[in-house]
């Protein structure tokens, strides 16, 4: 499943951050001119998720893993509740197996 931030929010005027989840991983690109970056998080590895979402403006989803900080902002409030709601879901699923 995609998900691409707002052309509307900061940092995403001309190539917005996609975030893309599958099944055993989540990955996040954040597109450039001449480069772009990508990183892949597997969902056993992160530990902890925290939204921003303010009244007016668009939410931020910060993924916590051992040591390090992701932070994505620029989505609607809806898209991050369903990005949580998948990568909580898939978590369980693997603690379960």
């Amino acid at each position: 499943m995609k998900f691409t931030a707002s052309r509307l929010s900061e940092g995403n005027k001309v190539f917005p951050t996609e975030i893309h989840l599958e099944e055993n991983s989540i990955e996040i690109k954040s597109p450039g001119l001449f480069s772009g970056d990508s990183k892949y998080l597997n969902y056993e590895d992160i530990t902890s998720i925290e939204v921003d979402s303010p009244m007016i403006g668009f939410s931020t989803l910060r993924l916590f893993l051992t040591g390090n900080k992701v932070e994505i902002s620029g989505f609607s409030k809806s898209d991050i509740k369903q990005i949580r709601q998948i990568i909580e879901e898939a978590k369980n699923k693997r603690r379960k197996s």
